[in-house]
């Protein structure tokens, strides 16, 4: 069985990415980072997942979102 994919929050985002919140935020708008799902009233997280593919290869990350979502 397949671990579940965690929800990361926006301190553990930044450290792994080296990106600061006002560049997430912009990246979210444009399309190239991945974007927060919302888990609370007050609170917002990311896929852990989503978060590592896009580590792994930020410039396609847009290519493959786009792609994904078009199926």
């Amino acid at each position: 069985m397949p671990a579940p994919d965690r929800i990361i929050r926006m301190n553990t985002v930044l450290s792994r990415t080296g990106l600061s919140k006002t560049t997430s935020y912009r990246k979210i708008a444009d399309g190239t980072f991945p974007a927060q799902l919302k888990i609370s009233v007050n609170g917002a997280g990311w896929h852990e997942s989503d978060i590592n593919r896009w580590v792994e290869n930020p410039v396609a990350w847009r290519a493959a979102n786009n792609n994904e979502r078009s199926r």
